[in-house]
This record gives structure tokens, sequence and C-alpha cells, in this order.
């Protein structure tokens, strides 16, 4: 709850307590608000806020709950001493006048006020604890936002070097057979580091942005292929400046790539967005011979960061079977920003 919906209950509080003088006044049909009511007024406001901003925080300890009784009963006497100073010392002194007879001890004062005393007490007492508890939700949900924050920048960071690694790998493929791609390999790798370095610092970049990784990803891979002409790529974009987390769709590709079978068979690749859903849908053969124990880094990341970035907004379904890898994911956006 916001400061200022607190700050309606406090109003709300004494715009009940005013209405009851009012009342009182109607009822006893005195013409106006004497200079008790005044006093008693001023008396229940001070006693109320002593107690709500020193009393309460003072022995509010939740493991020890006896303390918090003491803090009660502390606040009820703080409460009824406030009144009698005002109603039986210093208003007598000022007018001459007082609310009860002269000579009425303290003792009794504080009895015949402790019911009244114990209701105010109690509800600025509550008043506190709703500002307490709505304080310590806001920091927990602070703490939240900020793990998870902290979760993703983690995620996005074991991504870059994930890629980076399989990358090299390729390059030094080419290199190894003295082809006249390396060169062109390692200026489309140059690219994508342009790339990530930059983007991988933001929470969001546009969709297009992500699919021109994928792209250039898918170009660099071509230069090691011998038959390129297999790899189907199909778009349908509508909305290409939706926000979407950098790097959630490459691992799929970039995985395609490093443990897919190209020798006569391709994969075919569809992203598309439509009904506010962007649908991604993969389908690569398998190299079975290809076994990488670190395999599916990439995979469980991007899982980890759909359960953080859209719970119940996706639907991710990979189909691992013996010889061919499914991957078709869909996302609910928005589209508030395009």
């Amino acid at each position: 709850m916001k400061q200022k919906q607190i700050l309606f209950l406090h109003f709300f509080y004494w715009l009940l307590i005013l209405f009851n003088g009012f009342l009182r006044v109607l009822i006893y049909e005195t013409k106006s608000f004497s200079i008790l009511d005044v006093t008693i007024f001023l008396a229940n406001f001070l006693g109320f806020y002593v107690n709500y901003f020193f009393v309460v925080p003072k022995f509010f300890d939740p493991k020890r709950f006896y303390m918090m009784i003491i803090g009660f009963f502390v606040g009820v006497f703080v409460f009824v001493l406030f009144r009698y100073s005002l109603e039986e010392i210093l208003l007598p002194a000022v007018t001459g006048f007082r609310n009860y007879a002269e000579g009425t001890t303290f003792l009794y004062y504080f009895y015949d006020n402790i019911y009244y005393s114990s209701l105010t007490v109690f509800v600025s007492t509550n008043l506190w604890f709703f500002k307490y508890y709505f304080k310590i939700e806001a920091e927990r949900t602070k703490l939240i936002e900020e793990r998870k924050h902290a979760q993703l920048q983690a995620l996005k960071t074991q991504i870059n070097p994930h890629f980076i690694f399989n990358s090299l790998n390729n390059i030094y493929s080419l290199v190894y057979q003295n082809s006249d791609k390396a060169l062109p390999a390692i200026e489309k790798l140059s690219e994508l580091l342009r790339y990530s370095t930059k983007d991988l610092e933001k929470d969001v970049i546009s969709l297009d942005k992500e699919i021109g990784y994928i792209e250039s990803l898918i170009g660099l891979e071509k230069l090691r292929i011998k038959n390129p002409e297999l790899l189907v790529i199909e778009k349908n974009i509508n909305h290409p400046k939706i926000d979407i987390s950098p790097m959630l769709l490459v691992p799929f590709v970039e995985n395609a790539f490093k443990h897919g079978d190209f020798r006569n068979k391709g994969f075919v690749l569809k992203v598309s967005d439509d009904n506010k859903v962007l649908h991604f849908y993969l389908h690569n053969f398998k190299n079975n011979k290809m076994k990488d124990t670190a395999s599916g880094i990439g995979i469980e990341n991007v899982k980890k960061r759909m359960e953080i970035l859209y719970p119940n907004k996706h639907e991710l379904y990979i189909k691992d079977m013996e010889s061919e890898f499914i991957v078709d994911l869909r996302i609910i956006f928005p589209y508030e920003n395009d």
C-alpha cells in the first residue's frame, strides 16, 4: 500500500472522531464545541501519535510478544497522562475550568478513562502495524525483483561465453582446413559480438534485433555447411518492435547447429507473431555421434529465464527424440510498445 493510502486511513479515523463530536453537539443541543472539547481532542491527538511514533516502535519485537503487551499498556498510560495533564492541570490553570471535580485523584481518572484510551491506543497501534506490514511487503517485493534481475543478469552472462565457445570451435575447424570461409566467419563472429556486448546489458531488446542475432548466427554457420540450402527459414513478423529479453531465442538455434546433422539434412525454423502470440518453431535432425556433456546449458538457461520473465504467459514444448529435436515455443505479448 502506498504512503498516501496510509495517510487516508489516518484522515478517515480523525474524520470519524470529528463526526462523533458533531453528533454530540447535536444530541446535547450545545451551540458549539467548548474549550474542553478542543482540549480533549488535542490530548487524544498527542497521545495517539506519541504511541504511534514512539511507544509502539520502541516495544515492537516479534520474538518477544510480552514486550508488545507491555508496550500497549505503556501506550495507554501515556495517553491517559496526556489527557490528565491537559484537562486537570493545564486547563484549570488557564481557564479555571476542569472536566472532573476538584480533588479527583489520578488513579480514579486513570480508571475512568482506561476503556476509552485503550480503544484509541488500539487503533493507533494497528495503524502502525499496517504501515509496518506494508513497508515489509514493499521491501520483500523489491528484494524479489532485485533477485530476479540478478538471476537474469547471471543467466545472460552464462549464454554469451557458451555461444562464443561454440562459434570459436567452428572457426577453428575452418582455419584448420585452410578454408577461404575462415575470414568471413571471423567477420560474422565479430558482428555478433558487437551486438551481444551492446545489448546483453539491456533488460529487453526489440524482436527484430533478436531475429537479427539469429540471422547472423545462421549466416556464420552456413559458411561451414556443405548444403546451406537445406536450412529453411520462414518469418512472418507483424510487430518487430515488441520487447523481448536478449538472447532468449538464439540458444535454441545455436544448440541446433552444435548438435545437428547437416550432411544431407538441414533444419526448419519458423518465427511468427499473430494474435498477440510470438510463435517460435525449430525442427532439426540430430548428429548422434556428437555427444557433449555440456550440451543443453543454453536451453536450461532459457527455461529458467522463461519462468522468471513470462510466468503463465508462455508454453514451451521440447521433443528430444532419437534422431530429431523439436522446439515449439509460444509467448503471449501485449504489443503495447508496438
